[in-house]
């Protein structure tokens, strides 16, 4: 495919995408979303449960285009955040290698030995105790 040609498909794809998720049925008593038609640019038939709460994986848009791209416009696409993609690689390697240079340590604050103590070192309070 042609860039523009592509460009042109993934917009397609996406305004199918949105419809899917505008225009699904909500089933409150089983908490899931169906699918209410026929979408078959991105492999879902009607009535094929598209959302649900426990152990499921929903469509991912990504997938669905890369299975209509051929392999050489796979640069196009960015990775899944599950798989990773420059920010996993900049968590996961860069932040855990160390500096070639580092800072030294502030120096710590000289104090005067020989001032003279407030309230001949008895502090700030003022009162005694009895």
């Amino acid at each position: 495919m042609e860039t523009l040609g592509l460009k042109e498909f993934v917009d397609e794809l996406r305004v199918q995408w949105k419809l899917l998720w505008r225009d699904r049925i909500d089933d409150k008593m089983r908490a899931e979303g169906i699918a209410n038609k026929d979408y078959s640019k991105l492999f879902v038939e009607q009535g094929t449960v598209i959302i649900a709460t426990r152990d499921y994986k929903p469509p991912d848009f990504v997938e669905i285009l890369r299975q209509h791209i051929s392999s050489g416009a796979e640069n196009l696409v960015p990775p899944s955040p599950a798989v990773g993609g420059w920010g996993k690689f900049a968590r996961s390697v860069l932040s855990k290698q160390r500096g070639l240079t580092r800072r030294p340590a502030p120096p710590e604050p000289d104090h005067k030995k020989d001032q003279q103590l407030k309230k001949s070192g008895r502090g700030w309070l003022h009162f005694r105790m009895r």
